[in-house]
């Protein structure tokens, strides 16, 4: 294998065989974590796909390709419905890990349709933008009352200050469970999360699955209990719509409850962190860039492209077939590289500039497809309404260190943003 170069001669982490275009990167390796982007930019000089020796599935880096995938039915998220496990080879999962398991399996996440149909269509009637907009005003609320805090500090570790604190209090006030169980919600969600990192161990195995069922155990208190005094929350909708017959059983409503928790503040928190870090280290005048609701939206946007939080999504073939040029059979996995997509200098004009004023042109951030976040319009407007308040509350601004990511390649975001004004 031939060692990954920059275009300027800079060596990169990873190596790659040309002629069959297979990779081979360690995801664990700060060099490739700490920016992936110029390790994809090589490869997409030599091939829109390729096969990641350490992941054992292709990969696709262009945004057209990504956009087509998330978008082709013969691909899923789950491949038990079409399939065994016998004629996939599949073995079962570890005892250990089936109280994980058995709620994952139940996720709209992981299904496809019909199953992924019915819950979606349950849950998207608390997501459509008229009812996320009626979240502004406690949003807003959120954000001065956290920067009130910390304001006569002088300096703070953002991500734990700032980033994470509104998303997870908004869901879960969205869902109707209390606030000031955020810690514990956090420490869940971190857990759980660990079980999609590349290299996993078994203590992390454990601990996402002792989270697991604590999480579980905690919800199911609420739903006994809204279901004797029910408000208006997320989960008394969800509730109602069992009792009315609509096919969601208790644990699909747990797991339904766990997802969003867990999806509704994982991303906005690292999508708002890097977007910080971003303004900082180029130096762009936050009253021009928040400027106004457009140039706000588009700075907004401009983020989530240029340093999107989930970097890789996964996906099953459903059958045999051929695509790019690639056979595959029925079972086999593919990445979709939604970082290394946002970066596509094919849709993106200088795509390794953040530049607020470009054109607007759709970002791959929240992906595509019947699998598109639903929560994008919550962690949008999140957004829109927490950066510029940091900003305008705290003008002078700036980083305190050099900023680090987490040892997560999946989910990209910043170990700490430690900062001082």
């Amino acid at each position: 294998m031939d060692e990954l170069s920059a275009a300027n001669g800079q060596p990169l982490a990873g190596k790659i065989d040309r002629a069959t275009r297979h990779v081979s990167i360690d995801a664990k390796d700060p060099a490739f974590f700490q920016n992936p982007y110029p390790v994809f930019e090589a490869i997409r000089d030599l091939t829109p796909a390729f096969y990641w020796e350490e992941y054992q599935l292709w990969c696709f880096l262009n945004a057209d390709d990504v956009n087509a995938l998330f978008r082709d039915r013969r691909f899923g998220r789950e491949i038990l419905h079409v399939a065994t496990r016998e004629e996939l080879g599949m073995p079962e999962p570890a005892p250990h890990l089936k109280p994980f398991y058995d709620v994952d399996s139940l996720s709209m996440l992981e299904r496809e349709p019909p199953v992924h149909t019915r819950l979606r269509t349950l849950v998207n009637r608390a997501f459509v933008s008229r009812q996320i907009e009626r979240l502004r005003p406690r949003i807003e609320r959120l954000a001065h009352e956290l920067i009130d805090r910390i304001e006569a500090e002088g300096r703070a570790e953002l991500i734990e200050a700032y980033a994470a604190p509104i998303p997870v209090v908004v869901i879960a006030e969205l869902l109707g469970v209390p606030a000031e169980r955020a810690p514990d919600l956090l420490d869940w969600s971190h857990r759980m999360v660990g079980m999609y990192q590349f290299g996993r161990t078994r203590a992390m195995e454990d601990a996402a699955v002792s989270a697991t069922l604590a999480f579980s155990d905690f919800l199911r208190s609420y739903v006994r209990e809204r279901r004797g005094k029910p408000a208006d929350d997320l989960i008394s909708t969800l509730i109602a719509a069992e009792e009315a017959g609509e096919k969601l059983t208790e644990d699909e409503l747990i797991t339904t409850c766990i997802l969003l928790l867990n999806a509704g503040h994982e991303a906005t928190v690292h999508a708002t962190g890097n977007g910080v870090k971003t303004i900082l280290q180029t130096g762009l005048d936050p009253a021009v860039i928040f400027g106004s609701a457009d140039a706000t939206a588009a700075t907004i946007e401009e983020c989530l492209r240029y340093d999107p939080p989930l970097h890789f999504f996964a996906r099953y073939a459903l059958e045999d077939l051929d695509y790019g040029g690639i056979p595959f059979r029925k079972g086999d996995r593919v990445g979709l590289l939604i970082g290394a997509a946002n970066r596509d200098p094919a849709r993106f004009a200088m795509a390794d500039r953040f530049d607020p004023s470009r054109a607007q042109i759709a970002n791959l951030a929240f992906g595509g497809g019947i699998h598109f976040c639903i929560g994008a319009p919550l962690a949008r407007l999140e957004m829109q309404i927490s950066m510029p308040i940091l900003f305008q509350r705290l003008p002078s601004l700036r980083l305190a260190e050099a900023p680090l990511y987490r040892d997560n390649y999946h989910f990209h975001g910043l170990e700490a943003l430690r900062v001082a004004w």
